[in-house]
C-alpha cells in the first residue's frame, strides 16, 4: 500500500510550513511556487519514488529534477522530513556559508544538477532516461517537476519531442500549473485540456489532474509508472500560494517572503503545527552491483607526417579508438555527425550513440544527464551551433559537470557556406566557464590525443576542430597534456614569437619559411591548449624574442588565443599583435577568406616586418 494519504497530507503542510519559515528567515525566495507544489512532492518523496535515504549516488535511484528551480525551500524541506537535512538546516538557506541556495546547485549531494534557468530539467531528465533504459538498462524513473510559465521554452518541446521519439517510458514530467508567472498569468492559464493536447500531439501520455487531491496525484503517478511505450506528462492544476487564505491564487507575491511579524503569523496559524507522527514509507532500492568498469589505454594515432587529414577527421577517429578503450565514453550529436565525424563512433559503438537530430539546447541538455548517471558524453555539434546551447552549457558549468564539448568548423576557413556556419565566437565562450578546460589542436595526432586527455580529465572541456585538411605535424609518440604547448620552430636569433592554433598555425608556418627566406627568424608556438594556457613557454619565448607577441586566430577579436595569451603577457610588459577575424565574413574559399580578414600567411609576414 505504502504511504497513507493522512500521512502524505500531513508531511505537504509540513513542506509548506518549512518553505514558509525558511524564506522568512532568510529574507527572500519564492515561497508561493513552493506551496503549489507541496502535495505533488509529498506524493513522490514519500510514497512514488524509489530511493535509498543514505546514499545519493545509488545508481539505482529514482531520479528527481526540480526544474522549476526556484522552488528550491520546497526541495530542501522534502529532504528534512526525510532525515537527509536536519530543520535547523533549512534556517541557513541563502546564506554565503550555507549550501542551501536560493536555487539547487550540487553543492549539495543529493542535488544532480543546477536548475533556475528554466526549460532546461526536461532535456537532463531525457538524458538520464537514455541511460537508465539503454544503458544501464535499471528499471529506475526519472521525475522533472516543471513550472507551467517555463513550458513556453522551445527547449522543452525540444525534449517532449525526442523522449517520445525514443520511447522514454521511464520519464515523467510533471507541469505543476498555478496559473501565474512572475509579471502576468501564464499563456494558458489554467487550460489543462490545452497542454494535454500538446503534450499528446508529440506522443506523450498525458494525465490532467486536480494537483492538491492526492487520489488523483497517487492515481497519476501509478499510471505513469506502469508505461510500457511511452514517457508521461501529469499536468497538475494548482494554487500559488495554496493553503494561506491572502496568498492563495493572489498576483504580486512572485519572489517575495513573508515578512517576520502579523503576516507570518496568520500565515502558520492558518497551516498549524508541524507534525512529526505518522509513519512514512519509501521503497527500497534493489541491491544490485554494478560491475566496475574495464578501461584499456586508447589506441595510438596512425598518421604519417605531412598526410593530410582534418582535425575533425582525427576527432572522429580518435574518439571511436577511446570508445574501444573506455567502455563509459557515450557519444551525442546534433545530425551533423558526418561532419563533426562522430560517425566514425557510431558506427563501432552504435549502443552508445544517440542521434539527437537539430535541436542543440536538448543535446546539451541529454549530455548533461548522461554525465550525471557516470558517463563520459562526447557532445558534437557545429561550433557556431553551440551558441543556440549557451545557457545550457552555461548550466552545465554550474553544474560541475563531467563532459566533453566538441566544436567543428570552426572559423572562416569553412569557406563558401559563409559566416551562419563559421565558429567564431565559441573560444570565448567556452573560456569563460569557470573550471573550463579549451582545447584546440593543430593536427589529427594532437586531436587524437588531446580527445583521450579530455576523457581522463574531470570537468568541462572543450575541443575546437577544423573543416579543411591540414598536413599532419606530430608522430604518434608526441605528447599532449593539457595545459600545454608545443615549440615548433625556434632559434637563438628570434627576433618575434608567433603564437596560432589549428589553421592559423599551418599558415604561420608557411610565413616562418618566407621570412626565414629573407633572413627573418621568428619563434612558432602551438597553443594547442588555450586554456589552461602555458604560461610559462609563452613567457619564456616573450623573453627571448624582444618581449614581441604576435597571436594569429580565427576567431573574432575578443575573448579568444589572443585575449589568453594577453592575460599572461601584460603584466610584463609584454607587447602583444593581435590578428583575428575582424569584421563581417563572407562566402569565398577559404584561402581568399584567411587572406581577407588578415589571418593568412602572407598577412602574418606583414606583420612581423611592420613590427620589426
Amino acid at each position: 500500500m505504502g504511504t497513507s494519504i493522512d500521512v502524505l497530507k500531513q508531511k505537504a503542510n509540513n513542506l509548506r510550513i518549512h518553505s514558509i519559515v525558511s524564506t522568512s528567515e532568510a529574507g527572500s525566495g519564492h515561497p508561493t511556487t513552493c506551496l503549489s507544489a507541496a502535495d505533488i512532492v509529498s506524493a513522490l518523496f514519500f510514497r512514488a519514488m524509489r530511493y535509498d535515504p543514505t546514499d545519493a549516488h545509488n545508481p539505482n535511484n529514482d531520479r528527481f529534477i526540480l526544474s522549476k528551480g526556484h522552488a528550491a525551500p520546497l526541495l530542501y524541506a522534502a529532504w528534512a522530513e526525510v532525515g537527509i537535512i536536519s530543520a535547523e538546516d533549512q534556517l541557513t538557506l541563502r546564506r554565503i556559508d550555507s549550501d542551501l541556495e536560493g536555487h539547487p546547485t550540487p553543492r549539495l549531494e543529493w542535488v544532480d544538477v543546477a536548475t533556475g534557468s528554466l526549460g532546461q530539467g526536461l532535456s537532463i531528465g531525457v538524458g538520464m532516461a537514455l541511460n537508465g533504459k539503454y544503458l544501464d538498462r535499471s528499471d529506475y524513473h526519472v521525475y522533472a517537476l516543471m513550472g507551467d510559465g517555463e513550458t513556453a521554452e522551445g527547449s522543452v518541446w525540444e525534449a517532449v519531442a525526442f523522449a517520445a521519439h525514443r520511447n522514454l517510458n521511464n520519464l515523467i514530467g510533471i507541469v505543476d500549473v498555478n496559473g501565474m508567472g512572475q509579471s502576468e498569468p501564464t499563456m494558458y492559464g489554467f487550460d489543462i485540456d490545452s497542454y494535454c493536447r500538446r503534450f499528446e500531439a508529440f506522443g506523450w501520455q498525458a494525465i490532467g489532474i486536480d494537483g492538491h487531491n492526492f487520489d488523483e496525484i497517487l492515481s497519476a503517478l501509478d499510471t505513469a509508472k506502469a508505461s510500457e511505450d511511452r514517457p508521461t506528462m501529469i499536468v497538475a492544476k494548482t494554487f500559488k500560494g495554496r493553503g494561506v487564505s491572502f496568498l492563495e491564487d493572489k498576483g504580486g507575491w512572485h519572489g517575495k517572503a513573508i515578512p517576520k511579524g502579523e503576516e507570518l503569523d496568520v500565515a502558520l496559524k492558518e497551516l498549524g503545527s508541524l507534525r512529526a507522527n505518522g509513519s512514512f514509507e519509501i521503497e527500497a532500492v534493489p541491491a544490485i552491483t554494478a560491475a566496475e568498469p574495464h578501461i584499456k589505454e586508447m589506441a595510438v594515432p596512425e598518421y604519417e607526417l605531412g598526410e593530410e587529414a582534418a582535425t575533425r577527421s582525427g576527432y572522429g577517429s580518435g574518439l571511436a579508438k577511446l570508445g574501444d578503450a573506455n567502455p563509459l565514453v557515450v557519444a551525442v550529436d546534433g545530425d551533423v555527425k558526418n561532419s563533426t565525424y562522430a560517425e566514425k563512433f557510431m558506427q563501432t559503438h552504435s549502443d552508445r550513440y544517440f542521434e539527437m537530430y537539430i535541436a542543440e539546447q536538448n543535446l546539451v541538455g541529454a549530455g548533461i544527464g548522461l554525465a550525471k548517471c557516470g558517463k563520459i558524453p562526447f557532445v558534437s555539434t557545429f561550433a557556431a551551433f553551440f551558441t543556440r546551447a549557451c545557457d545550457h552549457i552555461r548550466m552545465s558549468a554550474i553544474s560541475q559537470t563531467n563532459i566533453k564539448y566538441v566544436g567543428s568548423h570552426c572559423g572562416v576557413s569553412v569557406g563558401e557556406d559563409g559566416p551562419s556556419q563559421m565558429g567564431l565566437e565559441d573560444l570565448a565562450m567556452f573560456r569563460a566557464l569557470p573550471g573550463s578546460v579549451v582545447l584546440y589542436p593543430s593536427d589529427a595526432v594532437a586531436t587524437e590525443r588531446l580527445v583521450a586527455q579530455a576523457a581522463a580529465h574531470q570537468g568541462i572541456v572543450y575541443i575546437r576542430t577544423s573543416r579543411p585538411p591540414t598536413p599532419t605535424l606530430y608522430t604518434a609518440a608526441e605528447d599532449f597534456l593539457i595545459g600545454g604547448s608545443k615549440v615548433l620552430r625556434s632559434s637563438d636569433s628570434d627576433q618575434v614569437t608567433v603564437i596560432a592554433a589549428g589553421i592559423t598555425l599551418h599558415e604561420t608556418l608557411k610565413a616562418y619559411d618566407t621570412l626565414k627566406a629573407d633572413g627573418i627568424s621568428i619563434r612558432v608556438i602551438d597553443l594547442y591548449s588555450v586554456k589552461p594556457i602555458d604560461a610559462k613557454t609563452v613567457l619564456e619565448a616573450a623573453a627571448a624574442t624582444n618581449n614581441t607577441l604576435v597571436t594569429v586566430e580565427e576567431h573574432y577579436p575578443e575573448g579568444g588565443l589572443n585575449d589568453a595569451v594577453a592575460d599572461v603577457v601584460a603584466p610584463k610588459g609584454v607587447a602583444v599583435h593581435k590578428l583575428a577575424v575582424n569584421g563581417l565574413p563572407r562566402s569565398g574559399k577559404a584561402d581568399e577568406l584567411l587572406d581577407a580578414h588578415g589571418i593568412s600567411a602572407g598577412a602574418i609576414v606583414g606583420k612581423v616586418r611592420e613590427i620589426l
